[in-house]
């Protein structure tokens, strides 16, 4: 990875629309960030995957019946490209994170930067990196779930497509299942671009009615990759027990 990584990620990151983002998950649960990683990032992060030095643990999601495919988790250091989108991006979210905390009525705000957000996951004994690279060939999917890894969970968490769509693998898309107080359950398909980041919550978010905020619950998965091979990246902010 490029030793300038966090000075370029800094700089795409400045370029987002930062309020839209707020409105389009404040109303939907997710939002489009735009292209983050080039072409000869999404390769360099796929090639990754092929050198178990990197990762902490791998795990097989048929095993565990999450659904089918793999995913591995990073070890420390996180790689520099990494470790510049999760604290970049969490910075831009916590403000969204503390607005969701107060509205909902948890205590303790958000810290302004991821570090001392780890800081709280450390002295809550949650010490293991939670981004991770997901690996599915065709047939392979992930049932829809929730990425909670201990007492600590930040509300919010990016995925970002490695493989071409339509040339690298077919099918494959974001589902995000949204279920309000006394109503069905909505899901949501999202196409997502090469490099492409999808900011979506991870557990609940406010949502106001007519008497008081309700909490919304939300899971994600992906559809059947129906041909060929995706890789993506997660950035979960949160770290694990």
């Amino acid at each position: 990875m490029p030793d300038d990584s966090a000075p370029r990620v800094a700089a795409r990151l400045a370029r987002i629309d930062w309020a839209r983002v707020a409105g389009a998950i404040d109303a939907d649960g997710w939002a489009r960030l735009g292209v983050l990683l080039g072409r000869a990032q999404c390769r360099a992060l796929i090639r990754s995957y092929a050198d178990p030095a990197r990762f902490r643990s791998s795990v097989d999601m048929a095993r565990h019946r999450f659904g089918r495919g793999e995913y591995r988790y990073f070890a420390h250091p996180l790689p520099p490209l990494v470790d510049a989108l999760r604290a970049g991006l969490y910075a831009h979210l916590a403000p969204i994170a503390n607005r969701w905390a107060a509205a909902l009525g948890h205590a303790g705000a958000y810290p302004p930067t991821l570090t001392a957000y780890l800081a709280r996951c450390r002295a809550a004994g949650q010490t293991r990196p939670t981004p991770l690279l997901l690996h599915y060939r065709a047939g392979d999917y992930n049932c829809l779930h929730q990425d909670l890894y201990g007492a600590l969970a930040f509300p919010l968490q990016v995925v970002i497509p490695l493989s071409v769509p339509a040339q690298d693998y077919d099918g494959g898309e974001l589902i995000f299942s949204e279920h309000r107080p006394r109503c069905q359950s909505r899901a949501t398909a999202v196409a997502a671009g090469v490099g492409e980041a999808i900011a979506f919550t991870n557990r609940e978010r406010p949502v106001a009615g007519a008497r008081r905020t309700a909490r919304v619950q939300m899971r994600h998965g992906l559809s059947t990759v129906t041909r060929g091979e995706r890789f993506a990246l997660g950035i979960i902010f949160h770290d694990a027990r």
